[in-house]
């Protein structure tokens, strides 16, 4: 294990220490891999399963993995038009299972989501039996004013490169407070207590991962 990879998991162990207070289960894992095993372990094989948009869950295969294994697969993109899509997304409120990640977490346990059209910080914040999170360490920030910034700055950016959106910050590079169509930071989730037991998991991965 090299010296980076021990701050990791001291910083981890840490976190995980603070998610306790605010009853959501964390778990440590040093590789994407290891991530891989630890999140299909959480899902209960013909159980639904839905997502909201990831770079990460897609990088450690875990999408993938849904896909092709022994679930009830609820998928947005399998809607031939606007229409269905939203459906789709609709439905994924009702589904046994979440699979996302978080554009930013505390060194306090704190979870900070900024979404365009809410659909994925609504599931975060109610619906879905059990949220499966992963985290990778690239996510980690001091304090929520850090975390915003980071989301706004540091994953937007990148993100509507990906989705191919029209925004300031695709040609800035940074936030310029947007009110586009295409803007991605519509709402603002800070989620800092879990009242249903066992329904939030946390993934910590021991690497960089998604934006």
């Amino acid at each position: 294990m090299t010296y980076k990879k021990e701050a990791y998991k001291s910083k981890a162990n840490s976190i995980i220490k603070n998610f306790e207070k605010r009853k959501i289960n964390g778990f440590y894992c040093s590789t994407k891999e290891e991530a891989l095993k630890k999140s299909l372990s959480l899902i209960e094989k013909g159980s639904s399963v839905s997502w909201g948009g990831s770079a990460t869950i897609e990088e450690i295969g875990l999408l993938e993995a849904v896909k092709k294994g022994d679930y009830q697969v609820i998928d947005r993109d399998l809607g031939v038009n606007s229409e269905e899509r939203f459906e789709l997304m609709r439905k994924a409120s009702f589904a046994d299972n979440y699979i996302t990640s978080s554009n930013a977490l505390t060194i306090d346990g704190e979870l900070v989501n900024i979404d365009g059209n809410g659909n994925r910080v609504a599931a975060m914040s109610f619906g879905p039996k059990k949220l499966i999170i992963v985290v990778g360490m690239n996510k980690v920030v001091r304090d929520v004013d850090a975390a915003v910034k980071r989301v706004q700055n540091d994953a937007a950016p990148p993100n509507v490169k990906r989705l191919n959106l029209n925004t300031p910050c695709s040609t800035s590079g940074y936030c310029m407070n947007c009110y586009t169509d295409d803007c991605v930071c519509g709402q603002i989730l800070i989620t800092r207590y879990n009242r249903l037991k066992d329904r939030i998991n946390v993934i910590i991965v021991g690497e960089e991962l998604g934006f």
